[in-house]
């Protein structure tokens, strides 16, 4: 599987060394959660701090959008250095556009679920995503725990996948640690973002080795 972890767990006075070690490390792609305070009742951080981590990832900058109206920002993270773009089914009126949109910008497009959104709301667009993100907890936080209910969502949708010939890669979200991210790969998902348990541990870079070698 790919390994995202997550910087909302880094340590903000040290982003840079925290970048630096993610970029020595075996994860592929480095997570944004970008939150507004108004899709989610959290604020996060936005295109400032993206512009100044892209100067020295080596990795691929997965941002994920948990924020109203995400078209209005579709150029302006892709000029910061975005080079995957998640915006929320929950939050687009008008989602086959706003793919479009990701896409004409030259990046990699992602639709992410809530936990209460049945996966079957994709159906008419599973073959223009690149990547789906299923929240496997309620969006906004981080270290909240695991949904159960994710393993059989995850199964579910690599089944649409298959049968409509899309190539759209599943991600997980929440809750990612060593036990439910060996189930996870065995129901199916292709990509994990991990961050209290990475940057909580002891020794951050094993423990993304750890999660690799599942």
């Amino acid at each position: 599987m790919i390994v995202s972890p997550s910087i909302l767990s880094a340590d903000f006075l040290n982003l840079g060394k925290d970048v630096e070690m993610l970029n020595n490390s075996q994860a592929e792609w480095i997570h944004f959660d970008v939150m507004d305070g108004m899709f989610v009742p959290n604020i996060s951080f936005g295109i400032p701090v993206l512009q100044h981590v892209s100067k020295i990832a080596k990795k691929v900058l997965d941002v994920h959008l948990m924020i109203e109206d995400p078209d209005r920002y579709i150029d302006a993270f892709q000029s910061a250095g975005a080079e995957v773009l998640t915006v929320h089914y929950e939050a687009c009126k008008h989602l086959h556009r706003t793919i479009q949109r990701i896409h004409q910008s030259g990046m990699k497009a992602g639709v992410s679920l809530n936990p209460h959104t049945p996966v079957s709301v994709l159906e008419e667009i599973i073959e223009d995503v690149d990547i789906v993100l299923l929240m496997s907890v309620n969006p906004g936080f981080g270290g909240q725990k695991f949904i159960e209910r994710t393993y059989d969502k995850v199964a579910q949708l690599k089944k649409m996948i298959e049968s409509r010939g899309s190539k759209a890669l599943i991600e997980i979200d929440g809750g990612v640690n060593l036990d439910t991210g060996a189930k996870l790969k065995e129901s199916g998902a292709d990509v994990v973002v991990a961050g209290s348990f990475v940057f909580n541990s002891e020794d951050p870079t094993s423990t993304i080795a750890a999660l690799k070698s599942l």
